[in-house]
């Protein structure tokens, strides 16, 4: 399957052929992480609408929540003015991050240090 060649020109893939992607959630704005794309992962998502990526770590296609089932339904794609990263609002099913919170973006900078900035989803939170 191949990106659609208006949809490709816009787009500035690097020189190993990526391109960043943030995740928002559609409906509240919380951006949930940030992974890389190539024009076969892009070109899967807009088919499927079931958000898929580039996993550098093992050099191939990753489909959010293939085993986790923690999945990304795409509802918008939008491309930056360059054209060099994109913006998938999303429906996040699950928690986005591999180490199961909501986001990966929960670590805020204090001063010097580093503080927790979200709760832990419930599913994390110990009780008793």
């Amino acid at each position: 399957m191949a990106l659609a060649p208006d949809i490709a020109a816009k787009i500035v893939f690097d020189d190993k052929g990526l391109v960043p992607a943030i995740a928002q959630q559609h409906d509240t704005g919380e951006v949930l992480m940030l992974a890389w794309m190539s024009r076969e992962s892009l070109a899967e998502t807009l088919a499927s609408g079931r958000v898929t990526y580039w996993s550098r770590s093992r050099g191939a296609l990753w489909k959010k929540g293939e085993t986790s089932d923690h999945h990304q339904r795409l509802v918008e794609l939008r491309i930056d003015c360059d054209g060099d990263a994109l913006l998938l609002l999303v429906d996040q099913h699950g928690p986005a991050c591999h180490t199961g919170e909501r986001c990966c973006f929960f670590d805020k900078v204090e001063g010097g240090t580093v503080a927790k900035a979200a709760p832990a989803l419930p599913s994390r939170v110990k009780t008793g």
